[in-house]
């Protein structure tokens, strides 16, 4: 469908406000679930090009005829998008009425899904208006009231008109596509024009000097062809509690300046996700206090309204793209607001100052609390991310204890889909990770039942969860590294800092070893899902899978190769310098473990002597290759060991290594100095075989 941008301007000169009206809701409908890709056409033109260039084994300069014509539908598509921006940004500072307000932000909404009309939208002028409707500044955005201003209009119908006449030569340049390395690219590449072009001045003050002309041609010059509007999906948020089919109805049912408010907060997300420009400008127009000013007093509501969510979405946003403006919100007590708000999510009854109430026959999180509370637990993370290695005030500290036991509530509540239950666990997990660690211990201070998991008397509840959280993280095997190393990591330092934890998880995933006839990295259990992520492509989330492990065995190298097999282990021992086994201890923190022994089993000592330490199993009996051999001709079988050995080093082919005093790999020296190397050249003289392999 072509947006009749000439007939839109028509009933806004004339008046018609119902036209307008009607004519924007049919595009909003047509285009609701629509998101500007253009990966297949690009991909489908490639493949003609590719088979044109088989067929006649020349690549011709230009496209066919097809092309220009497929392509000129595009940028004629994308110039009435742009030119329906800059009336519409234009038309809803006239002071119109509420409900048309509302659909010519539903359709600027829909318009800044593409980066390539952005420039309309990223003037200071149109963020300060967008956040006045938004509720963020109390600007006046009816500046240009009863101004239809014809001139403006006539320029944009000049501009189209233009367009069309001079779309045939411009077929005729250069079509070649962006790379598809280049699709998801920054944005500063794809809209630099855009926005130097919209900020050289005022929008009113550009129609005025007549140069809106230029500004639609320009931003449709040039080698790159722009992206055209193609079905995408729908936001899962709205495909689960509103949907866009009933969209209207649910904003009809919602006060007008709520709806209002939400559809322009969605319009700012849009152009803050898309625009670094907008971002700057966000941060330099002072935006980021309005914010919070809106976030504090939605709080205190009793009923949050549907706009808060979005509120949200904006500042988790803001808070991840501009570190300034992450900085601002801790200083402004942020972590304090935003643990309100969980608070308010969650119904939270007190029972004492660190431990919230848990009613087991409570009814599920609700759809809509769920999904704040992970926009929530986002932007926590981006303003908390640095403290996990600061010694916290005793105010901070005091507050972090009050949110963890929040978030402990938020890893015991399940909520009414579970998907949404796996999210929310990710991510409370992924900000327990990044908190002080010494306000952890909250998540061990619930009270004990008959049917409470428990450890040497303290309630082991939450660390069971965490538990069953990895253990469908480690069974799932998707995304590993982002999955998994956040929990792995929690779970890590929780066994550092408490004994009790560390004694619980090992008991389940280092039980007391008595089949030693497979591989440990063999079989289905956590055990042995962890050791395989030992030895995986990735060093962090290799690391992460040892280290823990390794804290299990209370950081002994004797256990650790007893649990993992020493080939498993030895990336881990490498690193900390005890190859050569159990040294000073080279701990990352000051953990101080009992002296408690391993006990070993009765299955394990019968079997221990067969064991390979290597692999860590029992290995089926070899015969000995020197077996009836005298002295002399094991001396002699050794020299040519060496011999051997000493040839591979001279041609650089391997490099023997040895354990320092350090526990760490380093060359061998002294090996062509040795007494046998001279020997094992002139015998290598005399051995036609070696003399045949030189050769």
């Amino acid at each position: 469908m072509d947006v009749d941008v000439e007939g839109i301007i028509l009933c806004i000169k004339q008046g018609d406000e119902n036209g307008v009206q009607m004519q924007l809701q049919q595009f909003n409908k047509e285009f609701a679930q629509c998101f500007f890709f253009d990966a297949e056409e690009r991909n489908r033109r490639k493949q003609r090009k590719l088979e044109e260039f088989r067929k006649n084994k020349v690549r011709e300069g230009t496209d066919s005829d097809s092309d220009c014509d497929e392509f000129a539908q595009m940028d004629e598509g994308l110039i009435l998008r742009q030119s329906l921006a800059v009336v519409l940004v234009r038309f809803i500072k006239t002071g119109i009425k509420c409900r048309l307000l509302r659909v010519c932000l539903r359709t600027l909404r829909i318009l800044s899904r593409d980066k390539k009309v952005l420039g309309p939208l990223v003037t200071d002028n149109t963020l300060v208006t967008l956040a006045a409707l938004a509720g963020l500044t109390t600007s006046d955005t009816c500046d240009e009231a009863h101004d239809p201003d014809s001139d403006f209009y006539d320029n944009i119908i000049s501009s189209l008109t233009e367009a069309k006449v001079s779309r045939p030569d411009e077929d005729n340049s250069d079509v070649e596509a962006e790379e598809p390395n280049q699709e998801c690219s920054a944005f500063e590449d794809d809209t630099k024009s855009d926005i130097s072009i919209a900020n050289s001045g005022d929008l009113d003050s550009i129609s005025l000097f007549g140069s809106h002309r230029t500004s639609i041609n320009e931003m449709n010059r040039g080698g790159i062809h722009h992206k055209m509007l193609e079905r995408g999906r729908k936001d899962r948020r709205e495909s689960k509690m509103d949907g866009e089919e009933g969209e209207e109805e649910d904003q009809d049912v919602e006060s007008g300046e709520e709806a209002q408010r939400k559809e322009a907060m969605k319009v700012l997300c849009n152009v803050v996700y898309n625009s670094t420009w907008a971002q700057e400008r966000f941060s330099a127009l002072r935006l980021m206090c309005g914010l919070i000013e809106r976030l504090s007093s939605s709080v205190s509501c009793s009923s949050p309204s549907s706009v808060q969510f979005y509120e949200l979405r904006l500042t988790f946003l803001i808070t991840a793209l501009r570190p300034e403006l992450s900085i601002q919100l801790q200083q402004e007590g942020g972590v304090s607001i935003l643990t309100s708000a969980m608070e308010s999510c969650l119904d939270v009854q007190w029972k004492e100052q660190c431990e919230c109430v848990l009613d087991p026959a409570s009814p599920p999180i609700s759809l809509d609390a769920s999904q704040r509370l992970i926009e929530i637990l986002k932007i926590l993370f981006n303003i908390t991310y640095s403290t996990h290695r600061q010694e916290p005030s005793d105010a901070d500290a005091a507050l972090y204890r009050h949110l963890v036991a929040i978030l402990r509530l938020c890893l015991m509540k399940k909520c009414v889909m579970a998907d949404d239950t796996d999210e929310l666990q990710g991510h409370t997990v992924n900000l327990l990770s990044v908190l002080p660690l010494q306000c952890l211990d909250v998540l061990l201070l619930g009270p004990l039942h008959p049917d409470s998991e428990q450890c040497q008397g303290v309630n082991m509840d939450c660390v069971h969860t965490l538990l069953l959280f990895m253990e469908r993280r480690l069974e799932s095997g998707d995304q590993v590294k982002v999955k998994l190393t956040p929990i792995l990591n929690l779970l890590t330092e929780s066994c550092r800092a408490h004994k009790e934890t560390r004694h619980y998880i090992r008991n389940h995933i280092l039980p007391p070893l008595r089949d030693a006839s497979q591989r440990p990295e063999e079989g289905s259990t956590m055990k042995s899902r962890l050791i395989r992520l030992m030895t995986h492509l990735d060093t962090d989330i290799k690391h992460c899978a040892a280290d823990l492990i390794f804290v299990l065995c209370k950081e002994n190298v004797r256990r650790f190769v007893k649990y993992t097999g020493y080939g498993n282990a030895a990336g881990l021992l490498a690193t900390r310098g005890l190859l050569a086994g159990q040294g000073p201890r080279t701990s990352s923190s000051d953990t101080q473990y009992s002296s408690d022994s391993d006990s070993d089993t009765e299955e394990y000592r019968q079997v221990k002597d067969r064991i390979n330490p290597v692999t860590g199993r029992v290995e089926a009996e070899q015969p000995d290759p020197m077996e009836g051999m005298t002295e002399e001709e094991k001396e002699e079988e050794a020299r040519r060991l060496i011999m051997l050995f000493n040839k591979l080093s001279r041609g650089n082919i391997i490099q023997p290594m040895v354990v320092d005093s350090e526990g760490k790999l380093v060359p061998m020296a002294g090996l062509r100095e040795n007494g046998f190397s001279d020997q094992g050249k002139s015998e290598s003289e005399n051995d036609p075989e070696a003399d045949e392999s030189e050769k």
